[in-house]
């Protein structure tokens, strides 16, 4: 059960699934309150099927002062994402879910690490709950949520949300998210992942993002090269 948390916080504080997107028809351009918000996103989350998008996330290291930075791409369609990452060409990574299938692959150690999530099917969902397609209604059976203000983020306004889990198993991971909205989209913005005790935590946007693209099914399938080690996790 630990290494199975400990997998879904790697691919969720290091993904996010914010998005910085491009020219979108506004939708309702003035939010007076949290349920307004939520509302919103409910009405976005009918429309919302797949997403492709650059990635970039800097984790921070409160202790030592440290940021580090990779960058790549994201796909994600239903219940399958695939995130391929890098901070160098020497050092890569990639993160694949397909259902209840969670694979970390490193090929700079030839090693692909597999987890089945099917006996914590409800822990995922919460865990994946901040990416496009979340409905105000998901995201307060999950978290206790408050309205934080409306900064301007890359040189746009949005709505910030400071997101609490109400999971135990989630607070043994993750301590607190803070959401930036674009209010005309009501698709995340920039995210921000505090892990639960070291206060250390992770900063994700994305570009070039494209809704409901036609992603086909071959991209989220399990494919390794030859030679890998495959290393299954135990529950």
């Amino acid at each position: 059960m630990r290494e199975v948390r400990s997998a879904l916080f790697l691919a969720v504080a290091g993904i996010g699934f914010g998005g910085l997107l491009t020219a979108a028809p506004a939708r309702r351009p003035e939010i007076a309150s949290l349920e307004s918000i939520q509302r919103q996103m409910d009405d976005a989350a009918k429309n919302f099927h797949s997403l492709s998008a650059n990635v970039e996330r800097t984790k921070v290291t409160v202790v030592v002062n440290d940021r580090s930075t990779e960058s790549g791409s994201i796909r994600v369609r239903g219940d399958k994402m695939l995130l391929e990452l890098k901070t160098s060409e020497a050092d890569t990574r990639t993160i694949l879910r397909n259902g209840d299938n969670l694979y970390l692959y490193n090929p700079g150690l030839k090693r692909v690490e597999e987890y089945n999530l099917g006996k914590h099917r409800a822990l995922v969902e919460e865990f994946l709950l901040l990416g496009f397609g979340t409905s105000g209604k998901d995201l307060r059976r999950a978290y206790r949520v408050t309205l934080a203000g409306e900064p301007i983020v890359e040189g746009k306004k949005t709505v910030e949300l400071e997101l609490t889990p109400k999971s135990a198993d989630v607070q043994k991971q993750i301590s607190k998210v803070n959401l930036w909205l674009d209010p005309s989209t009501m698709m995340p913005v920039q995210q921000e992942f505090y892990e639960t005790g070291s206060g250390d935590y992770s900063i994700v946007r994305y570009s070039h993002v494209s809704e409901n693209a036609d992603i086909p099914e071959s991209v989220f399938k399990a494919h390794w090269p030859k030679g890998t080690q495959k290393i299954k996790a135990q529950e």
